[in-house]
């Protein structure tokens, strides 16, 4: 789950409601996926990892789950998915074994890392708001945390 909250971008209330066929249609996960955001209604593209295919393929094999199902569940049941608190206490005692203190991240944490690594990266801020689903360049600005100055700034460079 934390991989493809990674891979993904995913607002935890989309990673909650993922189904097998979302990330592995034929039964193994895909290279690439698309789900329809929650929250924007619009579909959103990403890559998952080497990493994070190996990953979903072995909790495929040990949960034997099958398309059509929920990819995480939980305590409600088979065919309900894991609630985006349940997601959130998972995620607390995972950076909390990790050392890290969970008072200072949370599920959209895991939204924004990558954004902002390849923001680092490249500077290319049009990739990360195709990333993200963003339909405002000003959105991936302010999500990001930079100013607009330097944001274009750097966009001007990478255009060039």
């Amino acid at each position: 789950m934390f991989n493809i909250a990674i891979d993904s971008k995913l607002r935890g209330c989309d990673v909650v409601a993922l189904k097998v066929d979302d990330i592995a249609p034929s039964g193994y996960a895909a290279d690439r996926a698309s789900v329809r955001q929650k929250k924007t209604g619009r579909p959103v593209k990403f890559k998952l990892t080497e990493a994070t295919r190996e990953a979903i393929d072995d909790y495929l094999r040990t949960t034997g789950k099958k398309p059509g199902e929920r990819l995480f569940t939980g305590r409600r049941g088979p065919d309900r998915s894991l609630t985006t608190r349940q997601y959130a206490r998972l995620l607390s005692d995972w950076l909390a074994g990790i050392g890290l203190d969970p008072h200072l991240f949370g599920t959209h944490s895991l939204r924004r890392t990558k954004a902002t690594l390849i923001y680092r990266r490249t500077g290319n801020l049009r990739a990360v708001q195709l990333l993200l689903g963003h339909t405002k360049i000003e959105s991936t600005v302010r999500y990001l945390g930079i100013e607009v100055d330097v944001a274009l700034a750097i966009a001007e460079q990478v255009d060039v």
